[in-house]
């Protein structure tokens, strides 16, 4: 599955987007704890959000095949 990023989390990640494996991650909270097990940095963004097909995620959603995954990065306005 390919989770696309912004912001910060795209810096992190090194790209705008990653693929892993459907059977590596099969919750949005999987995902969190993938993220930050494999991309270090990403501990500094525990307040990012998860959007699957454009609508905000709790931890305990199913993540399916062909979903549009996108980390949101915590936003600061000025």
């Amino acid at each position: 599955m390919r989770v696309k990023a912004f912001g910060i989390a795209k810096e992190i990640l090194g790209n705008s987007s990653i693929e892993i494996e459907p059977d590596t991650v099969l919750t949005v909270g999987q995902l969190k704890e993938y993220l930050f097990e494999n991309y270090p940095e990403m501990v500094k963004l525990k307040t990012m959000a998860i959007a699957v097909n454009q609508s905000y995620a709790t931890d305990e959603m199913l993540l399916t095949e062909g979903a549009e995954i996108v980390i949101i990065p915590p936003v600061s306005g000025g």
